[in-house]
């Protein structure tokens, strides 16, 4: 098997981005201090197009693509991401090799200074609240009404910075894990639980992607790979993987290993938060999920559940009862009324996109025509000028 010395690791520029990337590197080296860590930063779609909300953009890769090219070019060996960005088909030769310890995967609230120490049922009604995600702006809608859910995109750093000087929002919505790790856990003035706002599939968890021909880092991410953060993605990603949902859609989750049993909760809303369905499948985990268990990897590399590889640490069949926990959700939510709450909501979204597309061909277009005519006055000039 190959070895390395040098260990090149993808990641976003995003501050953010560079704690998580860091905080993999620094758990690799302790058990690994012989290897030395080379980090390469990138801007990825997502980063770049801060003009529209995700659900009007149209990919399901933006925060992706750009790592995972320069993984399949061999320019890196794996790179770090939030696992809720990572779709839940990954491109050919490519693999989840590690999910680390997940954090808080709830959301939380960060008020406008002006209302500090408040919680949002003390904000009054017409409160403008900030958020990118249409599952958080669906779930709160029903439970706050009177509020306005309005986009705010940009990275945590840019998001304080509008909360706090453009006075626009009385408040705004962000993971609580994405707080801690930038250090401002001071400003959350509440968490939201689960029977006001569930969370995002795979959120508080962070994933390292990498080559499936690749043993070397294989073997090196399994050291850090935690089996019951692995039970519970892999629960959720096979549940939002049947439904075909993505940020396109209000599909959210909760998720608990408790007493040898895996519990999943699902829900799926309209994007108004008027409609919803909340399903919840329990089933009893083998008992292999506590004992050491070699894994049976083929010749075409580990077997995969949602994109994940197991290691010693969870057996195959503990695998295959998560990844059947959250099918057996999304198939009964397609036998009911949320099969057409899923149909309605993209639909929604796909005209949103196709209307946030000719926004900006129109707003191209005049941009053109502007400086065409710009260009023609300044010429005119010019002639007069040396007549």
């Amino acid at each position: 098997m190959e070895t390395k010395s040098v260990v090149k690791v993808g990641s976003r520029k995003s501050q953010l981005a560079l704690i998580q990337t860091n905080s993999i590197i620094n758990n690799l080296k302790k058990l690994n201090p012989h290897l030395t860590f080379e980090i390469i930063s990138m801007q990825t779609t997502g980063d770049k197009v801060l003009d529209a909300a995700l659900s009007k953009i149209g990919e399901k890769n933006l925060f992706t693509r750009e790592l995972e090219v320069a993984l399949e070019k061999n320019e890196v060996d794996f790179v770090v991401h939030s696992l809720k960005d990572l779709p839940t088909l990954l491109p050919e030769g490519l693999l989840i090799g590690c999910v680390y310890k997940r954090d808080s995967p709830f959301d939380a609230v960060v008020m406008h200074p002006s209302n500090a120490g408040k919680k949002l049922e003390d904000l009054p009604s017409g409160s403008v609240i900030g958020t990118s995600s249409l599952r958080r702006a669906a779930q709160l809608a029903r439970k706050f009404p009177n509020f306005q859910f309005e986009n705010i995109r940009g990275n945590l750093n840019t998001r304080f910075r509008k909360l706090d000087e453009d006075n626009k929002y009385s408040a705004i919505i962000l993971a609580e894990a994405g707080l801690h790790r930038m250090g401002w856990q001071d400003r959350i003035s509440q968490v939201l639980d689960k029977d006001t706002c569930m969370y995002a599939v795979s959120q508080g968890a962070m994933a390292v992607e990498c080559r499936s021909n690749d043993p070397f880092t294989l073997g090196l991410l399994s050291q850090i790979h935690d089996p019951e953060t692995v039970i519970q993605c892999v629960a959720e990603r096979a549940f939002l993987k049947k439904l075909e949902g993505g940020c396109s859609v209000p599909v959210s989750a909760y998720t608990e290993v408790k007493d040898g049993k895996l519990s999943l909760t699902g829900g799926v809303f309209s994007i108004d938060g008027t409609r919803g369905r909340i399903e919840c499948v329990c089933k009893d985990l083998p008992k292999s999920f506590e004992e050491k268990e070699k894994l049976n990897i083929s010749p075409n590399g580990p077997r995969q559940f949602a994109g994940i590889v197991g290691n010693e640490k969870v057996s195959i069949e503990t695998l295959e009862v998560a990844q059947k926990v959250g099918e057996e959700i999304a198939e009964l939510m397609l036998k009911s009324e949320a099969k057409d709450i899923l149909a309605n909501a993209k639909a929604e979204t796909a005209a949103a996109i196709i209307a946030e597309k000719q926004r900006k061909e129109a707003e191209k277009k005049k941009n053109e025509a502007e400086k065409i005519q710009t260009n023609g006055h300044n010429a005119h000039l010019v002639t007069a000028n040396g007549h």
